[in-house]
């Protein structure tokens, strides 16, 4: 019997080291609805948690509530996934400050600038969305 859709791109995600997903990555699995329908159940599962439109990132259980969470914060997978897209990022000019001890406030928003890149796609986690810095000096 061959593996379904879900069991290959279940056996991708455990063997991949990377934490961010590209929906393009899982066309190789199989038809578009049933790659569709597997992602959605892993969501389900909890194994899988979405970050925005054809981005997905590695999911846990949370050890409070139970709920699925991501395995790394959101300013680090949409690092990840702006790096996937092929788009250039940087730390944001909050966060840079504090990093080099210019400031000690603690950035609370995620920030991340593109230079000049044209990025439109909307990244989000459990109501915390990613800010993008254009052009930063």
């Amino acid at each position: 019997m061959r593996p379904s859709t879900k069991t290959k791109i279940s056996i991708s995600i455990a063997k991949s080291t990377s934490e961010v997903f590209l929906r393009s990555e899982f066309d190789r699995f199989g038809t578009p609805s049933r790659v569709t329908r597997a992602i959605q159940e892993l969501i389900a599962d909890g194994r899988l948690i979405r970050l925005g439109y054809g981005v997905y990132a590695k999911a846990k259980p949370s050890s409070i509530s139970g709920n699925p969470v991501p395995r790394l914060p959101l300013e680090s997978l949409a690092e990840s996934a702006l790096a996937a897209l092929g788009v250039p990022s940087t730390l944001g000019t909050a966060r840079e400050d504090y990093s080099q001890g210019k400031t000690t406030q603690i950035p609370m928003a995620c920030v991340i600038g593109v230079g000049s890149s044209r990025i439109q796609r909307k990244l989000a986690l459990a109501g915390r969305a990613v800010i993008y810095e254009k052009n930063k000096a």
